[in-house]
């Protein structure tokens, strides 16, 4: 428990400074701190008290000599008390000079001293690395908050929404608020629903994102939009995902594709120098087919090389292959040699995912001379590189089999390029390389339901190319959407939307939607298209990504101020927890246990 001392009202005090404020030119000054007793030293006749807000660390002085009962008052303060102090700044001498925190040259002597509250024994130190479990610290995630490293985080994600908001009303874009509360309409993630007391038996979901409304509100002709807005999707977490995250959302009218490409990348630029990064555009353009060629992904590490197709160097008989599937050349530069075991841990990885690879280059050389000569002036590979050639070991699968084998190999090259970092480097967490995806498939197929889905939204345009295909050949037409990429991160995805009813119900006829339901679920926005919809478009960003990125982080849960955990799970407030039987009555709910 803490100790029983007697605590100070704050009555009419007012702080002077913030601890992070003061400096040599402020000596002399009388000031007014307030904050956290963060560090405590008590030499007997002097105390010394590191006082903690969230803009730094001021350190503290009572002196026996100058005031006993003051200095007794000190004795009783521990970690996490509340406390103000009146005092005046003294310089420090040189030997108690302290180059780590900026207020290091100077120190406040204390002449008045509030207890504003005390505390028990925090959970956990507030030191910047103490190690601690995630559960620890979601439990106590108001005491988390208070860590250095958190306080960085979150006041970073702070000073990156104004910026974006300064960019984009710079550009003309107005901030107008989507409902919460609306229908659900399931494409993709599953909905949280509300269920409706005065409606019983009905329900609204909770949006996973606001994109009807927003293309509803250029319908309305305000013609630039944005929303820094909360989304909800209920769908297994992850580190880069919750089941509530926030969206950097935007919608124009009569957009191109480098409309939108020209809008984003000031306000990326923007965001970076805010963390302190220049970053400068235009960034990168690559298709969805070229990605998947020369990466396996779409969402490519530019940091790692991308790898190439070489069957057509090999004779046809050459066997690293199935007949008619890609054979991949794949690199890591300045990773030496590696041992056997390594080796086999490579080709293991390859084998799970359907690959035969081959490890050796010396024997590859030996059987192919030529080819193997070819192949080393394509990648540019070294000796001092590990070169990997990898086939595909079965039959041909899914409806695009030849994608089958790029995203094997592509997880290859990232477990590679991952394993070995330590001795190539390149995977530096602040190298930036920004890129555009573009033209991906209209549709992928669903082999559960047997049927086409929408790959992006089933509200994006198709390549104006690849209309006639919509019903022909579904698996090649393109749709023109766009997704922006940082580092193997997918940060946002948009599309130009369709802005005509007749190919909006095109679209839902590809994807096996009748009429009916068509209208059941949509028909909202079908009437509006009616109307005079102009052409629009727009993106989403992932704040909490691109937060988290550029906070050096691993997790978003690390810049958000309250998440659940990898279960879902609030250990803080206990929640999800059970609704009492007059809430369940008041709804008309009654609840029944799952088939097991």
């Amino acid at each position: 428990m803490a100790q029983q001392v007697t605590l100070d009202f704050l009555g009419d005090l007012r702080r002077t400074h913030t601890c992070g404020a003061l400096r040599a030119s402020d000596e002399g000054k009388r000031v007014v701190v307030m904050g956290w007793v963060y560090r405590r030293r008590d030499l007997g006749g002097v105390i010394f008290i590191h006082l903690r807000d969230r803009e730094g660390v001021t350190q503290i002085v009572f002196r026996a000599e100058g005031d006993a009962d003051l200095h007794g008052r000190a004795e009783l303060l521990r970690s996490e008390y509340v406390i103000a102090i009146e005092g005046f700044v003294e310089a420090r001498s040189a030997d108690n000079f302290n180059p780590n925190i900026p207020t290091g040259e100077v120190e406040v002597v204390a002449e008045k001293l509030w207890l504003l509250n005390t505390s028990e024994t925090p959970p956990f130190p507030m030191e910047e690395h103490v190690d601690v479990s995630e559960e620890t610290r979601l439990k106590y995630r108001y005491v988390d908050l208070r860590r250095p490293h958190m306080q960085r985080n979150i006041m970073l994600r702070s000073h990156i929404t104004l910026a974006v908001r300064q960019e984009l009303f710079g550009q003309g874009f107005l901030e107008i608020e989507t409902p919460f509360m609306t229908k659900s309409t399931p494409e993709g993630a599953r909905d949280f629903l509300v269920p409706s007391r005065v409606q019983p038996g009905n329900f609204y979901a909770l949006p996973q994102s606001p994109q009807i409304f927003k293309q509803l509100l250029m319908v309305s002709g305000y013609d630039k939009y944005f929303q820094i807005v909360r989304c909800f999707r209920d769908e297994d977490l992850r580190a880069d995902r919750q089941y509530e995250f926030t969206q950097i959302d935007l919608e124009m009218s009569f957009p191109q594709e480098e409309t939108i490409f020209g809008t984003i990348e000031p306000l990326i630029e923007k965001v970076c120098k805010v963390a302190g990064y220049d970053v400068k555009g235009p960034f990168p353009r690559m298709s969805y087919a070229e990605a998947m060629q020369g990466y396996g992904i779409d969402k490519p590490d530019l940091r790692l090389p991308r790898f190439w197709p070489v069957e057509h160097l090999f004779p046809a008989d050459a066997g690293l292959t199935a007949a008619g599937l890609p054979l991949v050349a794949i690199t890591i530069p300045k990773t030496g040699a590696l041992s056997r075991k390594e080796r086999d841990e490579l080709k293991d990885y390859g084998k799970e995912r359907g690959l035969s690879v081959y490890d050796d280059p010396k024997r590859l050389e030996r059987d192919f001379a030529e080819p193997m000569t070819q192949v080393r002036a394509l990648t540019g590979a070294t000796e001092n590189d590990l070169l990997l050639l990898a086939g595909w070991r079965g039959e041909p699968k899914g409806q695009r089999p030849e994608e089958t084998v790029f995203q094997a190999c592509g997880q290859l090259r990232l477990f590679a390029g991952q394993k070995y970092n330590d001795r190539h480097g390149l995977l530096d967490p602040k190298d930036f390389r920004f890129l555009w995806v573009l033209d991906f498939p209209m549709f992928e197929w669903d082999e559960e339901d047997q049927r086409w889905m929408a790959a992006h939204h089933p509200f994006t345009s198709p390549n104006d190319e690849d209309i006639d295909k919509l019903e022909s050949n579904p698996a090649r037409c393109r749709a023109r959407s766009y997704d922006i990429v940082l580092n193997g991160v997918e940060l946002g995805s948009g599309s130009i939307r369709i802005h005509r009813q007749d190919v909006q119900s095109r679209i839902f006829s590809a994807l096996g939607m009748s009429l009916e339901e068509a209208k059941s679920r949509f028909g909202f926005l079908l009437e509006a298209l009616t109307y005079g919809a102009p052409p629009h478009g727009g993106i989403a960003l992932g704040l909490d990504r691109l937060v988290m990125i550029l906070a050096g982080e691993t997790s978003i849960r690390e810049v958000i101020p309250f998440p659940k955990t990898a279960k879902g799970t609030d250990l803080m407030c206990e929640a999800p927890s059970p609704a009492n039987e007059k809430q369940l009555r008041d709804l008309g709910i009654q609840l029944r246990r799952p088939a097991q």
